[in-house]
């Protein structure tokens, strides 16, 4: 795809949020000239820390990801929504710094954390080897202080039992030189009342030091909040008009969850919020398309405080005064004739490899061998794109010859190991080939044994997802065209909100990324079986 499209000498007018529709949390937002980039966590999907470019801030394409090798970040054995949390990009000195956490835990008020920095003079790469930070907290960012100093910011986690566990914001200096931290971590922020304060971001303007933080939890009660303060070390004051933005009481809002937000500056002296976002399919209700990425304007007047009109977010923002610069657009049909994946494309738990992955042995096809079943964190084979609509659809050709009933492969809709949907092809007792439907939902398996169709005689099969709002159907196709299966699968369950479960007061699971559409095989044997996909045709309806 072509990088390059002619400026127009006319402003973009209007942006319209979200900017990055279905799983795009925890936005960090960077210019360097004329170039905008939106870097956002992936949590256990390859490659780590997604990353968008934009020049009008109104028009965004998918750069793919930044982490997309085991040397960066291993994420074998990560557990549902651990993994990549709340990256910070960053440029100071002709370097890009990129920040991410890797969480390991979430439960028993541990978190067991740890930060990384990667830098490289190109947004492409390469990326240097990962310097391994502190593991006090998550959401660790940079701040590069005029001075020519670097500091470090993260939440500091307090694990012991009757403590607030969100211990408020520390901040440590960072030896660029050396890649090492020097001194000692200093507590600069315990937050406000409401609580759970994350996600720190640190500014230099007017004069101040200005704090932007995330509070209020990642769900229905989060904000942003903002302190200032003459001094790095503080102490902060925070804003008396109250939170930045947010979108608590006002469940009529399109845009819900409005919080973890950070700061960019035009050329033109423009300011602007990039902030996550949900939109539920009822109000309050489940966000099958996960956390979004919305940005909204910002007004700073000198010597005051920054704000955001009426303080929530709005669904049209005035864009500003920039060429408007669109992208080509992205195909509806990937043909898998490019000897790499698309930057639409992510992986579970293993970087998109040669030992899994062949886009060459057989010419236009996606030859995905078959890995471990829905619960393993090992060596899954899954290839996934995010749900970007309520109404959308995967389709697919596959060629698939299984051995028995420990092959499968097919299309998915799915969320985690916990919560799925998934019609394969698969080899039934007797011999016949056969197409199947199973879902999952906590856990808990159905099968659909009344709409076993057999599939026997060989030869690639059509299949289809469509998310149809709060439900999916699956349908398939042979030699006498689409068949649509009698069923209307609960989308509802691929959901942040259906997979957070408290028990006891504890999480036992959260609920962090969104629903997905896939092409999946499994080789619960080890017998070596592999599909080879045709095509794969995303569509938004």
């Amino acid at each position: 795809m072509s990088t390059e499209t002619t400026d127009v000498a006319t402003a973009a007018r209007v942006i319209h949020n979200p900017v990055l529709t279905g799983f795009h949390p925890d936005p960090s937002i960077l210019r360097v000239g004329t170039d905008y980039y939106l870097a956002t966590s992936t949590f256990e999907w390859y490659p780590g820390v997604r990353l968008h470019h934009s020049r009008d801030l109104v028009h965004w394409r998918a750069l793919g990801g930044i982490v997309t090798e085991r040397r960066l970040l291993d994420l074998r054995g990560c557990g549902d929504s651990n993994g990549v949390w709340a990256p910070d990009l960053t440029w100071h000195d002709g370097e890009f710094h990129l920040v991410y956490s890797d969480v390991a835990s979430f439960t028993g008020g541990y978190w067991d954390p740890q930060n990384f920095l990667v830098t490289a003079t190109d947004v492409a790469g390469p990326w240097s080897d990962p310097v391994k930070l502190h593991g006090h907290g998550f959401d660790a960012s940079l701040f590069h202080d005029d001075d020519g100093s670097t500091w470090l910011l993260s939440l500091s986690a307090d694990w012991r039992p009757g403590r607030d566990r969100f211990g408020g914001i520390e901040i440590q200096q960072y030896d660029r030189a050396t890649k090492s931290l020097v001194g000692r971590a200093r507590p600069l922020f315990t937050g406000t009342p409401v609580g759970l304060t994350e996600g720190p971001h640190l500014y230099r303007h007017d004069g101040w030091y200005w704090l932007v933080t995330a509070e209020g939890g990642t769900s229905w009660e989060h904000q942003v909040t903002v302190a200032r303060s003459r001094e790095l070390f503080g102490p902060y004051e925070v804003d008396p008009a109250g939170p930045l933005l947010t979108s608590v009481g006002r469940p009529e809002l399109r845009l819900q969850k409005a919080g973890h937000g950070s700061l960019v500056q035009t050329p033109d002296g423009d300011w602007f919020l990039a902030h996550l976002a949900a939109r539920p399919y009822t109000p309050l209700g489940n966000c099958v398309l996960g956390r979004e990425t919305a940005i909204q304007r910002v007004q700073w007047p000198t010597g005051g405080w920054p704000r955001i009109c009426d303080g929530v977010p709005a669904d049209e923002v005035d864009a500003p005064d920039l060429p408007d610069h669109p992208w080509p657009a992205e195909p509806d049909v990937d043909h898998f004739d490019t000897g790499q994946l698309s930057s639409a494309w992510s992986t579970l738990r293993r970087p998109a490899a040669p030992d899994w992955l062949d886009l060459r042995s057989r010419p236009s096809h996606l030859r995905i061998h078959g890995g471990q079943s829905p619960v393993g964190r090992q060596t899954p084979s899954l290839v996934a794109r995010r749900v970007g609509a309520t109404h959308c659809s995967l389709e697919t050709v596959v060629d698939f010859d299984p051995l028995d009933y420990r092959q499968l492969a097919g299309i998915t809709a799915y969320y985690n190991t916990q919560n799925w949907h998934h019609l394969y092809l698969t080899r039934a007792d007797d011999g016949r080939r056969i197409l199947e439907l199973l879902s999952c939902d906590s856990g808990r398996r159905t099968a659909h044994p009344e709409l076993t169709v057999d599939v026997d005689g060989g030869g690639p099969v059509g299949l289809r997802a469509t998310f149809d709002g709060p439900v999916v159907r699956f349908g398939y196709r042979l030699a006498d065209g689409w068949q649509e299966l009698p069923v209307a699968a609960d989308a509802t369950i691929l959901s942040d909100e259906h997979a957070a479960q408290i028990i006891d007061g504890e999480p036992a699971a959260w609920g962090f990324t969104g629903a997905f559409l896939g092409l999946w095989v499994q080789d619960l044997g080890g017998d070596g079986g592999h599909a080879d996909f045709d095509l794969a045709a995303y569509r938004e309806h």
